[in-house]
């Protein structure tokens, strides 16, 4: 199952990108959301190969996957691969300056199973895909936002939230 995405922000591509790729702030905003996550890699740069053991609750129950940057390419592109019990996820951001200030973020998301129960429960999911793509836009507008305001706060500037 695809899903993508497109949105502009507020902030240059480098500050954009930057954002994005800060895994040290990234690590401690996904812990203070009770994920649990594990380096397994020795870089001490941002790049391709560093992967994460992670660990969160998702319905009740405790789920488990493997994410490794893919693809590291400043500025323009950033690649995370993901394993889970029985999907494989690769979710693909690509940034366009589309002015010295303003940057466009398109996001590509594949699911695909790689088990019987994985193919069922998708199976089950495309009969709920509108919802489901409401969801991952949605989503996906807030990360956005938060991009903006932090690239806003990285350039020196105002947060985005209190400008408008």
């Amino acid at each position: 199952m695809k899903f993508a995405s497109r949105d502009d922000i507020e902030a240059p591509i480098e500050c954009v990108f930057a954002a994005m790729s800060d895994f040290q702030a990234l690590e401690l905003v996904a812990m203070r959301r009770g994920v649990k996550l594990r380096r397994l890699d020795a870089l001490t740069e941002a790049g391709a190969g560093m992967s994460w053991d992670i660990g969160f609750q998702y319905r009740g129950k405790v789920r488990n996957l493997v994410g490794t940057v893919a693809a590291h390419a400043p500025p323009e592109r950033l690649v995370f691969d993901a394993r889970a019990q029985g999907y494989e996820v690769t979710m693909a951001f690509t940034l366009l300056a589309l002015s010295r200030k303003r940057t466009r973020m398109s996001t590509e998301m594949e699911v695909r199973p790689r088990s019987l129960p994985a193919r069922l429960l998708m199976q089950s999911a495309r009969l709920g895909r509108a919802a489901l793509v409401r969801r991952y836009t949605d989503r996906i507008k807030l990360m956005a936002l938060e991009l903006e305001d932090r690239a806003g706060r990285a350039a020196g500037g105002a947060p985005a939230a209190a400008a408008q």
